[in-house]
């Protein structure tokens, strides 16, 4: 008998396990591939640009667009805040929790205001807050 632990391979560590992500994986690897003919020498191929949406823009409705919360989320983002920016939002939470019982992360904070400011964008376009500030700077 062997005394080594066993451990579960990459490929069962790095399994897709949501199941939109997977749905679309079969989509594509199902789809037929497309029959290539040789071009002839001195044709230009026409080229894709890097960062080009491939696939339509998902509209979002409005029982969808409330923030995320507490979940697992597989996006991610680097922002980075001043001294004072990244206080405020601490002093914020502190609030949140000992004054109104909200017991909350800086993350939840940050995409509660992100689902506000964007429906106020929707709503008042140029004469949103955000337009506003951003015009200013």
């Amino acid at each position: 008998m062997t005394r080594r632990a066993s451990l579960p391979g990459a490929d069962e560590l790095f399994r897709a396990n949501t199941p939109a992500l997977s749905a679309v994986r079969q989509v594509v690897e199902a789809a037929p591939a497309a029959p290539t003919s040789p071009q002839p020498v001195g044709t230009s191929q026409t080229k894709t640009k890097k960062g080009v949406r491939t696939i339509s823009r998902r509209r979002v409705t409005a029982a969808e667009k409330s923030p995320s919360g507490r979940e697992l989320h597989e996006e991610k983002i680097t922002v980075y805040l001043s001294t004072d920016e990244l206080f405020d939002l601490d002093q914020a939470r502190l609030m949140l929790r000992g004054d109104l019982g909200l017991a909350v992360d800086r993350g939840r904070i940050v995409r509660e205001s992100i689902a506000v400011i964007i429906a106020d964008l929707e709503a008042k376009g140029d004469q949103s807050i955000l337009a506003r500030r951003l015009r200013g700077l």
